[in-house]
């Protein structure tokens, strides 16, 4: 079958830009955006042998897409222990968290960039007899390879932003060509559900929310006392996943509170720690004093604002302060961030009004009484406030929004995935 023109000329781009492949990832690596003991990973050269016997291939892109990969893992197994499972990630960071919550004798690698050569060297290798996608992950020299290899595929949790459906459509054949390369998809909201649908020309059913049903990672016990004992009990929020353009809201909404409750410390988590000396300007010109995590600093009594410009510790914020503002969400064009792992830590989840990559989960929460909302510096420390003064609600109000978000998504996936999967061993 010929390629449409947009994806042959992706795939022609793809193998001449490949000549730079080698230089680009060395210097990714020597800006820390990739392990340099592992680069030829992403040129697809195995950094483990391959397991005899049946294996399956789980992919996502970073951390979000790692808890639901976790989540299938350790579903996978609990039925199929026979099974040889190997996981994929595209971020340093990513591969960080699995190599800490993976179980022992799951593989994982980096996934190859999406140059053919690089592809075949990595399918060649692997040999999966399925592999398993989750979100938005369409790449594809990938895909197309994996089908023509023969191998199953499914596409779970999909989400996609009404931006990106708006783009897929504008590219129907090749958009219609990748995803008639699953054997199943499971959109995890309704949007995705009927936008993919009409790219498709077929039904995408909806199997709800997969990040709903991961279990969040644990802060580290010794980390979460020692900052306990710092804080001294202060009143403290975290905004979480913060862009440009929010900080100086929250920033805003932080001077009202101080105004209120002297001693409050703002947890700042930025969505990218790179951005942290950018920050940290902004915090100082706004007359706020400052300790930054990425130097050490604990704050002091007198510290207005600890800037968390760290990779890797959301669980130990979401653990200290009861209320918390999910970034992404002041500022149209984004979308919004996931909350549950906020929620699950027990903070309240604030949120802006601009969520909408995220909108079937608030729709749960607000039915629920499980999240606040906020559109500017006023009303964001109104809620905080009001956390601070009446609770974040509580576990089994938490737990009920939840369920009703998720729709049953780890069954639904689950009773998909099972005839897709290979035989087992006799």
């Amino acid at each position: 079958m010929s390629l449409p023109p947009a994806l042959a000329l992706y795939r022609a781009a793809t193998q001449l830009l490949g000549l730079l492949a080698a230089p680009v990832l060395g210097w990714r690596a020597g800006i820390g955006k990739e392990d340099p003991a592992r680069v030829r990973e992403r040129r697809g050269y195995p950094g483990a042998p391959r397991p005899e016997g049946p294996l399956v291939w789980l992919h996502g892109a970073s951390v979000g897409e790692s808890l639901v990969l976790l989540t299938l893992v350790e579903a996978l197994w609990a039925e199929r222990p026979d099974l040889n499972i190997l996981v994929t990630t595209g971020t340093v960071t990513s591969a960080a968290m699995m190599a800490r919550r993976l179980p022992q004798g799951v593989i994982h690698q980096f996934a190859p960039v999406d140059r053919p050569r690089n592809v075949r060297r990595f399918l060649d290798h692997w040999r999966p007899d399925l592999a398993v996608f989750a979100e938005s992950e369409l790449w594809p020299n990938l895909l197309l390879q994996a089908k023509a290899r023969g191998m199953h595929l499914a596409l779970v949790n999909a989400r996609m932003n009404a931006r990106s459906l708006d783009q897929w459509l504008k590219w129907r054949r090749s958009g219609r060509m990748l995803l008639g390369a699953f054997d199943w998809i499971g959109a995890a909201d309704r949007r995705t559900s009927e936008g993919l649908s009409v790219i498709l020309g077929a039904p995408v059913p909806l199997a709800g929310n997969l990040k709903l049903e991961a279990q969040a990672p644990a802060p580290d016990p010794d980390s979460l006392a020692a900052v306990k004992a710092a804080l001294g009990g202060r009143p403290a929020w975290l905004a979480a996943s913060t862009h440009a353009g929010e900080e100086e809201i929250v920033l805003q909404a932080h001077g009202r509170l101080s105004k209120t409750h002297p001693g409050a410390l703002l947890i700042l988590a930025p969505r990218h720690p790179d951005r942290g000396d950018e920050i940290a300007r902004l915090i100082a010109s706004g007359g706020f004093s400052l300790a930054r995590r990425s130097a050490g600093e604990t704050p002091g009594p007198e510290t207005d604002v600890w800037l968390a410009d760290t990779l890797g510790e959301m669980p130990l914020w979401y653990a200290l302060a009861p209320a918390a503002f999910i970034g992404g969400s002041l500022i149209d064009g984004i979308g919004g961030h996931n909350p549950v792992e906020a929620s699950r830590a027990g903070a309240c989840v604030i949120t802006g009004p601009h969520a909408a990559s995220f909108d079937d989960v608030y729709a749960a929460y607000f039915r629920h009484g499980a999240a606040l909302r906020a559109g500017g510096a006023p009303s964001l420390a109104a809620a905080v406030d009001a956390v601070w003064n009446m609770g974040a609600p509580d576990a089994e109000t938490v737990a009920a929004a939840l369920r009703d978000a998720s729709g049953g998504a780890l069954e639904t996936t689950l009773n998909a995935l099972r005839p897709l999967l290979p035989e087992a061993r006799r």
